[in-house]
């Protein structure tokens, strides 16, 4: 008979933590900050909710990790429960870029009076869909394989495998970026001048977010996979790191495929 104290169930119930408040309120801050932002009134706000945001992430994933690897915590039972939250998580992501590409499409096949019923609205020189779009096309979906070499390379025990491919994941991901940029930095158009740059920028600038934040997930994962943290049979932490990149890259190619080809 099991004493009072032991536990005799394969469930891990969490200790109180104060992230799920912070985040929430780093969350609701940063919208805020970016409400402000747009609106020319000042920046300090939006940089307060960055920096709540990144405390979070610093301080969950650390006690995560630490439920994993040293307390032995996460049983197949609770990396099966992991698994469902993050494949939840994506879905919740996926709403946020079908609220974009709606307003996209809504603008692009009804184009409404203020921009003269004309697609691309007049006076808006978007960019060459086959030139750095298409490039950068190509950075991510080449960063898509070698995390999957990695996966691979994991799963079969493949300690060097796993460092190099992510190693350039990490490298191909800060190389989109700069990308990114250095578009911005090229456009000929700006935000909030109509539904077409008020849409581009949100659509893909919220894509560059995700790629920033994949990138701390990959980087996080690289340094646990030198620690030796993973093993073939318990990498749960590095598989929600994959499928969060391989989810990224998708929505590029939709949007690329849409904003910048379609809707040129």
């Amino acid at each position: 008979m099991a004493q009072a104290h032991e536990k005799d169930h394969p469930y891990h119930l969490v200790e109180a933590s104060p992230w799920p408040l912070v985040g929430s309120v780093g969350a609701g801050v940063l919208a805020v900050g970016m409400v402000l932002m747009m609106h020319g009134i000042n920046t300090w706000v939006l940089w307060l909710g960055v920096a709540l945001i990144i405390l979070t992430m610093g301080g969950w994933w650390r006690d995560v990790i630490v439920e994993a690897e040293h307390q032995k915590l996460h049983t197949p039972v609770v990396q099966l429960g992991l698994r469902y939250g993050m494949i939840l998580f994506i879905a919740s992501e996926v709403m946020f870029f079908a609220a974009f590409f709606w307003a996209f499409f809504n603008g692009a096949l009804y184009p409404p009076e203020a921009i003269d019923h004309t697609w691309p609205p007049p006076g808006i020189e978007t960019f060459n869909p086959f030139g750095l779009p298409f490039m950068m096309t190509l950075v991510l979906l080449l960063s898509g394989c070698t995390v999957t070499w990695a996966h691979h390379a994991l799963r079969e025990g493949d300690r060097s495998g796993t460092l190099k491919g992510l190693g350039l994941t990490i490298l191909l991901a800060v190389t989109f970026t700069f990308l990114q940029g250095y578009e911005y930095a090229q456009a000929e158009f700006a935000f909030g001048e109509n539904i077409y740059t008020s849409a581009f920028y949100m659509a893909t600038g919220f894509h560059g977010a995700h790629v920033i934040i994949g990138t701390i997930f990959l980087a996080v994962c690289f340094g646990r996979a030198y620690l030796g943290h993973f093993t073939p049979k318990h990498h749960f932490g590095f598989e929600a790191a994959a499928w969060y990149w391989h989810f990224v890259d998708v929505v590029w190619i939709f949007l690329f495929a849409a904003i910048y080809w379609w809707g040129s």
